[in-house]
């Protein structure tokens, strides 16, 4: 493996009834308080009035940023940037999922930053430093809840783009099963592809000698792949939920990245795909992970043969190693498919039309990839596979 150095402060506040424990954290970081959500749910599922109701017991200043989009966008961040300019806010709050966690990321570096954050996002500008913030996570999916990576969408010019500084890692966040019990079956489907294909970015590799690392990342595939099943069918089940939202947590905190680096570039392409149609994220992925693994078979069969036989109990015998990974492939995406997630591009009624222009999008920092570097050809054709 290569040399590393591990790095992650946040504070993992794990299990029922933890929410609590916002009246000791908070008044560690300030008094006046921005709460960062989303489309409403918080309030039907009674989160909200929770939330609340812990800050006024501190006596919090309590100022509130509603609405954050499933892909966060840009102009929400702006918003954001100028409460806290404004208000002097001291602390964030993030109350949601993922993408209300990213963008408290990005307006937290942004209140900080002298200049626009998208310069941030964009590669121009480094964030050293933010304001302080926690979050109450209410969906298993994307892990940012213990992470200082973030990705925003600017929907005026349909750019999409990931970006990350050690100033954005949350203080603590606050993760109860019970949380996200009313999160909806399809957002729990999404949710469970997502942590998936980040273990799986992480997995292909081409760096020797990692053979506790690959066991970590493939205990956390075939665990989701024992628990969704039994969740979707029991979708207020607190043993389930709590598995798999473990799972999300552990899949992108970098535990299981240590000593190498992932590939990231199916990630890069989904960006891009849904900075121009805005379709769920998750499902962007699983159309076209299966797509990047087949494209990218030749770069190291070894590895894809590892998680077909080691994850999915494909059989070896009388077979050869490329038969035996794309058995594994076929396996992983009929499991998807198995749960209720999309296989093609036309699932979201999107044909040919765009794809010369997604294929662009991925390349504005040149050709991508840490497994198998590719090129516009070979974006194209890991999109016209997944039509």
């Amino acid at each position: 493996m290569e040399n590393f150095t591990f790095y992650n402060p946040t504070q993992l506040i794990f299990g029922k009834g933890q929410m609590q424990q916002l009246t000791k954290e908070v008044p560690k970081y300030g008094q006046k308080v921005l709460v960062v959500y989303g489309g409403g749910s918080i309030k039907r599922n009674g989160i909200y009035d929770k939330v609340m109701s812990y800050l006024k017991d501190i006596d919090t200043e309590i100022f509130e940023l509603s609405g954050v989009e499933p892909n966060p966008r840009l102009t929400t961040v702006h918003k954001g940037v100028d409460i806290c300019k404004n208000e002097g806010i001291e602390f964030l709050l993030a109350v949601g999922g993922g993408s209300v966690i990213d963008c408290t990321k990005a307006i937290a570096a942004g209140a900080r930053l002298d200049g626009d954050i998208w310069e941030v996002i964009t590669r121009k500008k480094a964030a050293v430093d933010a304001l302080p913030f926690g979050t109450v996570l209410t969906l298993a999916a994307t892990g940012s809840e213990m992470n200082a990576g973030s990705v925003i969408t600017n929907w005026e010019t349909n750019e999409k783009y990931g970006w990350g500084s050690p100033a954005v890692f949350p203080k603590f966040s606050i993760l109860d099963p019970e949380n996200t019990f009313t999160v909806p079956r399809d957002q729990t489907i999404y949710g469970i592809v997502d942590m998936m294909t980040h273990v799986l970015e992480q997995y292909f590799h081409h760096i020797e000698n990692t053979p506790l690392q690959d066991r970590m990342c493939e205990s956390v595939l075939q665990t989701v792949i024992e628990t969704a099943p039994l969740l979707l069918n029991d979708l207020e089940n607190y043993n389930h939920r709590e598995t798999i939202l473990y799972n999300g947590t552990i899949a992108l905190n970098g535990m299981l990245s240590m000593g190498y680096r992932g590939d990231w570039a199916t990630h890069n392409i989904e960006h891009a795909v849904s900075a121009v149609y805005d379709i769920p994220h998750a499902g962007g992925l699983a159309i076209l992970f299966p797509n990047w693994m087949k494209h990218n078979l030749a770069a190291n069969v070894g590895r894809f043969k590892q998680l077909a036989t080691r994850v999915f109990d494909v059989e070896t015998e009388g077979k050869t190693d490329k038969e035996v990974a794309l058995e594994g492939i076929e396996k992983l995406s009929a499991f998807w498919s198995s749960l209720g997630a999309p296989s093609t591009l036309a699932d979201y009624d999107i044909d040919d039309k765009n794809l010369e222009s997604i294929a662009d999008k991925t390349l504005v920092y040149g050709e991508f990839g840490n497994f198998n570097k590719l090129n516009k050809k070979d974006v194209m054709s890991i999109l016209n596979a997944s039509l």
